[in-house]
């Protein structure tokens, strides 16, 4: 892990309008920054940053943030990513915390298996463009196949040439290690000499989110007699081809704008189409969807289009995975190339616009698509057809979220349309499997009693106590906002803000009266960082590396007004800023938070006298609710009038 003492570095030179005006362009308007949202399509700019504050607001789209989030949101980088690509930008060097040898000899493998591909992608690219062999041999035949000279240096593609052991020199000469050289896949052993292991093949590196090379896929240039047309990198501590989509750094932010992911199965079907404009695109390889294959994508969007041959092969390969994407909450179209053509062939054929055309045309719903083509294989086997009800029935079992409620519904009607068969009956399967799943998954946890849920009666409440209780999310944000920016003020000679809070929450039992358990662990998290000698401010949670608390801080903190620098010029005097007046503001906000409480209580004291037979206990509910009522008068009189209306 990164340590703490890095991270407060990075935390010191970030500058918000720095790094997100590498990527938008800004302009300045008043204290803060305007621009286009990088995160929707819109001609008027609403993309608002506030260097005053360190957080980025879109007030189109509602996304929000701060520079790391931004990072994360942006290049879909993950938080540890997002770091060690500002510690690069700041020159901060990476301290780790201690880990285990095991552990830390798996980093260095790692760390030296990128090191060495980088390598090879440079070698392989020089080879393809500057040796005469590349150039004759490799790149005239991706010329002519369509590929101009952008995308190839975009997609960083090289050639091995047909020297068997070229690379392996060249790799041994800059002193890498001929264990970690073989690891890659590169090269192999034999005879106690390295050979390269892609010779006479065009090079197509694999990048990871970051850009950072996992592996390479080698195919060979025409047709392959006896070798197989794609050779690819061994799976090691990098390469683990379950967990890769081939295409996806060049594809991650089209993806994120056009709220699409468009799945082939080639390394050059994404590269024509991307050619071709069409980048929010990429590919499997032609296996089956894995899980992490599939959550890589549902972190881009949700609306997942399968873009296959239209022969029987590309068929079954597109049904592969299914089960496991709707699973994952996505939702799955399919489209099929014509004309025994693939992606890359035919956009080449129609161009861009024909191509997206036919695929918005062409889409197919792939479960009531994979429903049709079992009933063709079945025919009219009636024992057939009953292994195609069930296969239906599971796989739409597997909708089974709440939000997919409605999808389901509509799945059963049409699904017992195609099949003929009773609706009431597909709907009871269904309900079967996903019984028999939850029953599975039960089976495999540990049994727990079930604890009674603590459900209180609840009093009926008068029409001020509603318009109070209505106030009070605001309230309780008002006062964790109050905390992050005025907590370390003065609040008096010998205190500050922040413990004259805490002293307050202590003495009038107030913790119990933040419902919002997001507030609620900001305050403690808060007074967690005193208890240990942490002077805390915003920025401690703004960069938090729980993602939620960060969200949670950047949402308190912004505002999308500020006040005109032509006040002056139309009114007589500056107006008070919340900083002058967040005495004021503090006292307002407890003030309520006291006034909330005596109201719950006198409600509560009102319902245990409504049930009360005792005369005695009776009386003193009475009393009771005369002292409350009475200290209600005192603190409103104590901090002036409270209108609740």
């Amino acid at each position: 892990m990164i340590t703490q003492h890095t991270i407060d570095q990075i935390l010191s030179r970030i500058d918000i309008i720095d790094i997100v005006g590498s990527f938008v362009k800004l302009k300045k308007r008043g204290t803060n920054y305007l621009g286009l949202c990088p995160f929707h399509n819109e001609k008027t700019p609403s993309f608002t940053v506030s260097p005053a504050k360190e957080i980025y607001k879109c007030f189109g789209c509602g996304k929000s943030g701060n520079t790391i989030s931004f990072l994360m949101e942006h290049e879909k980088y993950s938080y540890a990513e997002a770091l060690r690509w500002l510690a690069n930008r700041y020159n901060v060097e990476i301290e780790e915390t201690e880990v285990s040898p095991e552990i830390k000899a798996l980093h260095q493998t790692a760390d030296s298996l990128y090191i060495i591909n980088s390598f090879a992608q440079k070698y392989f690219a020089g080879s393809l463009l500057n040796s005469e062999e590349g150039q004759d041999i490799a790149l005239s035949y991706l010329h002519e196949r369509g590929f101009d000279n952008d995308i190839i240096e975009k997609f960083q593609l090289g050639y091995c040439d047909q020297q068997r052991d070229s690379l392996a020199k060249a790799a041994i000469a800059a002193q890498y290690n001929p264990e970690y050289l073989q690891k890659t896949g590169l090269v192999v052993m034999r005879d106690e000499q390295l050979f390269d292991n892609y010779r006479g093949r065009i090079i197509f590196p694999v990048h990871n989110q970051t850009g950072k090379i996992l592996g390479f896929g080698a195919r060979v240039i025409g047709k392959a007699d006896r070798a197989p047309k794609y050779i690819n990198t061994p799976e090691n501590e990098i390469y683990i081809k379950s967990k890769i989509l081939y295409g996806s750094y060049f594809a991650r932010q089209a993806i994120d704008k056009a709220d699409e992911c468009l799945l082939v199965e080639g390394y050059t079907d994404v590269i024509a189409l991307h050619q071709a404009g069409i980048e929010n695109v990429v590919a499997s390889g032609g296996t089956s969807l894995t899980p992490d294959q599939l959550r890589l994508i549902k972190k881009y969007t949700n609306n997942l289009t399968i873009i296959y041959d239209g022969d029987s092969a590309g068929i079954k390969a597109a049904l592969r995975g299914l089960d496991l994407a709707l699973e994952e909450g996505l939702n799955v179209q399919l489209v099929l190339i014509p004309d025994n053509e693939d992606p890359d062939s035919y956009v080449r054929k129609v161009g861009k616009e024909a191509f997206r055309q036919f695929v918005t045309d062409n889409k197919k719903d792939i479960i009531l698509f994979q429903l049709e083509v079992s009933l063709r294989d079945a025919e009219n086997d009636p024992v057939k057809k009953s292994a195609v009800v069930n296969r239906i029935a599971e796989t739409i079992s597997r909708l089974n979220k709440t939000e997919d409620f409605t999808r389901q519904q509509d799945y059963i009607r049409k699904s017992a349309g195609l099949l003929k068969i009773d609706e009431q009956g597909l709907y009871a399967l269904v309900n079967k499997f996903i019984r028999e799943k939850v029953t599975k998954q039960e089976n495999k946890q540990q049994s727990r009693e079930d604890e009674p849920a603590n459900i209180s009666d609840t009093p009926p409440v008068d029409e001020d106590m509603l318009n109070l209780l209505n106030k009070d999310e605001l309230v309780e944000r008002n006062i964790v906002r109050a905390l992050l920016e005025f907590g370390n003020y003065a609040w008096s000679d010998d205190q500050k803000v922040h413990q004259y809070i805490f002293e307050e929450f202590e003495e009038n039992g107030l913790y119990e009266l933040i419902d919002n358990k997001q507030m609620l662990l900001m305050i403690e998290t808060y007074r967690e960082w005193v208890k240990n000698g942490i002077e805390v401010n915003a920025r401690n949670f703004l960069y938090h590396e729980n993602i939620e608390l960060s969200k949670v801080a950047v949402g308190l903190m912004d505002t999308r007004y500020e006040l005109s620098p032509n006040w002056k010029e139309h009114y007589d005097g500056p107006l008070p800023t919340r900083e002058q007046l967040y005495k004021e503001e503090i006292l307002s906000t407890l003030h309520y938070l006291k006034l909330r409480k005596i109201k719950r209580l006198m409600e509560e004291n009102l319902h245990d006298l409504e049930k009360s037979n005792s005369p005695e206990e009776q009386l003193t509910l009475l009393q009771t609710h005369q002292h409350l009522k009475q200290l209600k008068v005192e603190l409103t009189k104590a901090h002036g009038t409270v209108i609740f209306k």
